[in-house]
């Protein structure tokens, strides 16, 4: 019987540079550009280091996922039920991006609740 094997360990941040750029790709989450934002940072410097391409990853992720989540709300909006759904996803979002904010202050990278793996 094989052991499993341990999911991929999230690598930190090794100099400023990269901690600020973790940084602004969360704050441009923040001002306006959710999807935009964060995926120009992440293909100008995801092959130039490991932590910006976890980083960049895991943020499009999440911001893939509760855009489909607004979505979704959007549309039960119709039955009532999506307006406290959207509400929720909306309050989430900024509060997960905050968090996020922080960690990758600390060189961390924050793995995101309810976000669908797709990159």
């Amino acid at each position: 019987m094989e052991t499993p094997t341990p999911p991929p360990t999230l690598s930190g941040a090794s100099s400023p540079d990269e901690k600020l750029l973790g940084i602004v790709m969360h704050v441009l989450c923040l001002i306006g550009f959710p999807i935009i934002g964060p995926l120009v940072v992440w293909l100008m410097k995801k092959d130039q280091s490991r932590y910006l391409d976890q980083q960049g990853r895991e943020l499009l992720n999440f911001q893939i996922s509760y855009c489909i989540y607004g979505l979704l709300s959007a549309l039960l909006t119709a039955i009532l039920i999506g307006i406290p759904l959207l509400v929720a996803v909306a309050v989430a979002s900024v509060v997960l991006t905050i968090i996020g904010i922080v960690k990758a202050a600390d060189g961390t990278i924050y793995r995101f609740p309810l976000t669908i793996r797709i990159l």
